[in-house]
């Protein structure tokens, strides 16, 4: 029974668990500077203008395009970074 817990979700999205334990942890890390960066926003409004919204866009692109038949849930959405400003 533990073992399924540990492999049943990862199998579901085509990854074993040490791929999806490194996928999983990218993700958290890119949210927890992404936060970070939004925080520092809210007290110096100046600086990382985008940072919090280019994370999200990159973390959705990312997961899209890396899942199980990799459609995405919004046909026709624009999830291009150009002309984005890093902050």
């Amino acid at each position: 029974m533990a073992l399924i817990s540990f492999t049943e979700h990862p199998a579901s999205v085509g990854e074993s668990y040490g791929e999806h334990f490194v996928t999983a942890s990218g993700f958290g890390m890119t949210m927890l500077a992404a936060g970070l960066a939004c925080l520092l926003h809210g007290v110096f409004p100046f600086l990382f203008h985008r940072t919090g919204s280019n994370a999200i866009t990159a973390l959705y692109r990312r997961m899209v395009t890396h899942r199980v038949g990799g459609e995405a849930p919004l046909p026709g959405a624009d999830l291009s970074l150009d002309g984005a400003v890093d902050g």
